[in-house]
């Protein structure tokens, strides 16, 4: 192909392509495979910000050692509903991977149950292990912290990540409902995206090193991201970096690395996955008393269920596959990998 034009994959040449890129860049087939398809997911449902974007960073990372490309996640059982995962400053992805069957076999056998993920990189999309639990009949939560980028409110150090944090409930009839956010105004992966294609960025999503408003994503990646809801922002950017991180005894945000260059030691975050039996106290009529608030909210004109505009970009690049930007290809060919 031709790195100057933007081409069309299908979604499983775009995740043989991914997986290719990855393991060029030194790692292993398997957890190259397992990241390749969680990139690819995100496309297709259209969080470009978490797909095929983040390959140039994390070729980068894996390559500096920063990421190791080869890490096998170890799991501990350490309490009858707590599962401890090590992901051995490796992908995120592989240690997930690993995790939710373990999770979701506890909390059908203990009701809730929870794995807590340390020594992780980069989250990626916090619904996919959501919604892949909900799929299973689990209500699920998932928190994780990143590098620091929002200061705390009142304050100029940035301190917190953007901070993800997701949740998802089996719906009647359908596919799960889910909420996927994170606590800035925008994902800070939005300002990488503008900063790859030369873009300013809107003003109102981040501040510069100064202090100042900006529109250029190199200076924002400088500075700190401006938190949704102002100070409600940062209070919610504190739990989430608590049940993330301190309850995995993980990096916090302000001492973690970047996620975009191969500077400086593993990230070594840390990410809490619940996953709730719905039926343990509501019985079994949960899906039909969910379904009252349900169809409350729809009959709402111009509401919506979270999470259902993924569902029709997924269906849309089931059929057409999704595009490569040339920029992408370009600065993947730049790093030494072969055209796609």
């Amino acid at each position: 192909m031709n790195s100057t034009t933007d081409f069309r994959l299908s979604l499983e040449e775009a995740r043989r392509y991914a997986t290719r890129v990855l393991e060029w860049f030194g790692t292993a087939p398997g957890n190259a495979a397992v990241t390749a398809a969680a990139l690819v997911a995100a496309e297709a449902d259209g969080i470009g910000t978490h797909g095929l974007a983040r390959l140039p960073p994390y070729g980068t990372m894996v390559a500096a050692g920063k990421i190791d490309g080869h890490a096998e996640p170890r799991l501990r059982r350490v309490a009858p509903a707590v599962l401890a995962v090590d992901a051995g400053n490796g992908f995120a992805y592989p240690a997930i991977e690993a995790a939710l069957p373990e999770l979701e076999a506890m909390a059908h056998e203990a009701g809730i149950a929870m794995a807590g993920i340390r020594r992780s990189s980069h989250f990626g999309v916090a619904g996919q292990p959501v919604e892949r639990l909900a799929e299973r009949g689990l209500v699920a939560l998932a928190f994780s912290n990143a590098t620091a980028s929002i200061a705390p409110w009142g304050g100029r150090r940035p301190l917190f990540g953007t901070n993800p944090l997701a949740f998802a409930t089996p719906v009647k009839g359908r596919p799960p409902a889910l909420v996927d956010l994170s606590v800035s105004k925008v994902a800070r992966g939005n300002v990488m995206v503008a900063l790859q294609k030369g873009q300013p960025i809107p003003e109102g999503w981040a501040l510069d090193k100064d202090g100042e408003p900006t529109t250029d994503p190199k200076a924002a990646l400088g500075g700190t991201m401006l938190p949704m809801g102002d100070a409600k922002g940062t209070a919610l950017a504190f739990m989430v970096e608590v049940m993330a991180a301190a309850l995995t005894a993980s990096t916090f945000s302000f001492d973690t690395s970047g996620f975009f260059d191969g500077d400086g030691p593993p990230a070594a975050i840390g990410h809490t996955i619940l996953a709730i039996d719905p039926g343990r106290i509501a019985g079994a009529a949960y899906l039909d008393h969910l379904e009252r608030l349900i169809s409350a909210l729809e009959a709402e004109p111009g509401a919506r269920l979270p999470g259902t505009r993924r569902l029709a970009n997924r269906a849309r690049a089931g059929r057409e596959g999704i595009v490569i930007p040339a920029g992408l290809q370009a600065a993947l060919v730049g790093m030494g990998v072969k055209a796609a």
